[in-house]
């Protein structure tokens, strides 16, 4: 085990990098952030911020020198970097699971190899192969890139093969891949965490809304069957296992109208919508990244109350700061700010959660609160 007063690195200075470091720093251990970003979220409140690229050699010795364990907020650092580290101090998630969930294409195929459903797909890495889509995929389809998309970057909606044509090339032929649209009832996630041993546990599983490709509301507990809540852990540990993951990381999942489950992307760290476990379970999810990272027991992931998570997007800003006074004025709001020093449109800048007896009642609750933000 990795005991308070140990020093703990962090690959990425995001929002995620900056909630695992105020869950570290709570628990005693000081965190090192490497992110070439100046300003970034996890930078300015870790006990040092190492500000250089991912892949120079000589900070990543210094950075392992320093460092008891070392994990990353994000699956978009290079797996050569995680490789790299691992020779030198303890590492989670390891370098070969980062290169499984890195690339849609090879993701997509890695879970299809366990038996879970997936969507039907194609890659698409040059012309000639959407010449051959028309017998092998139904149209609606997505056309996303394979590697750095995220929030519906590079991602374009295609009735016919023509729109393909299109869509790849106003992406400069970058190797895609081609997913069949899904006659979709709900989307749902789950977050886990996996120990050195084996070990797996799962938080509960969350329904979430997605608005032009980001994230707007997860909800939990979701209204899907027990069975189906039974299948989709089931899957997502599974995944877990076939990774010998070692961390948290959550799974993504689509459900049809006609009651499939297929899986959609594996997040190797934690997830946005796993941010209602930050005050509605006993433990959250970067609690449990530390833990798991330090090879201590696993927190209690048990729900504590039903509770909705709304995204707080640079777009809320407009020409005016955000109404906080009626968000803040309802006891059971729970705001959590980033840090970033620029609202941008699609740009993540926070987030609340609401409790309430209900999701029923904490959804009222939040869309309200949310209109009432953009009210100055």
């Amino acid at each position: 085990m990795i005991l308070p007063g140990a020093t703990l690195g962090m690959l990425g200075g995001g929002q995620l990098g900056r909630m695992f470091t105020t869950a570290a720093q709570t628990m005693g251990y000081k965190v090192i952030v490497l992110d070439p970003d100046t300003n970034s979220p996890a930078g300015i409140i870790a006990d040092q911020h190492i500000c250089a690229k991912y892949d120079d050699e000589s900070t990543l010795i210094n950075l392992a020198n320093a460092c008891d364990a070392i994990t990353t907020e994000f699956e978009n650092i290079p797996a050569t970097t995680l490789a790299f580290l691992e020779s030198k101090t303890v590492v989670h998630p390891s370098s070969s699971a980062l290169a499984k969930t890195q690339n849609r294409i090879v993701e997509k195929e890695f879970i299809a190899s366990l038996g879970i459903p997936v969507a039907p797909f194609l890659a698409i890495r040059s012309e000639s192969d959407i010449d051959v889509i028309k017998d092998k995929i139904q149209f609606p389809a997505i056309l996303k890139l394979a590697n750095f998309g995220y929030d519906g970057k590079g991602q374009v909606v295609c009735q016919g093969p023509d729109d393909v044509k299109q869509a790849f090339e106003n992406l400069e032929q970058a190797e895609c891949v081609l997913e069949q649209r899904i006659n979709l009832e709900r989307e749902v996630s789950t977050v886990l965490a996996r120990s050195q041993i084996g070990d797996i546990t799962n938080f509960p599983v969350a329904e979430n809304v997605h608005i032009n490709g980001i994230l707007h509301s997860t909800a939990v507990p979701s209204v899907i069957t027990e069975q189906q809540t039974e299948t989709v852990i089931e899957m997502a540990d599974k995944i877990a296992e076939g990774l010998d993951y070692v961390g948290t990381m959550a799974v993504e999942f689509f459900i049809s109208k006609e009651g499939d489950i297929l899986a959609n992307e594996i997040a190797p760290r934690p997830h946005n919508s796993g941010h209602f476990t930050l005050d509605a379970c006993e433990t959250s999810q970067f609690e449990q990244q530390v833990r798991m990272l330090c090879n201590l027991p696993s927190g209690n992931c048990k729900l504590a109350s039903p509770v909705v998570m709304i995204n707080i997007l640079g777009d809320v800003w407009g020409n005016f700061e955000p109404n906080w006074i009626e968000l803040l004025s309802i006891p059971n709001n729970k705001l959590h700010l980033y840090g970033k020093l620029q609202a941008r449109v699609g740009r993540k800048m926070g987030h609340f959660n609401v409790l309430a007896p209900s999701t029923e009642q904490a959804m009222d609750i939040a869309e309200h609160s949310f209109e009432q933000l953009k009210a100055n």
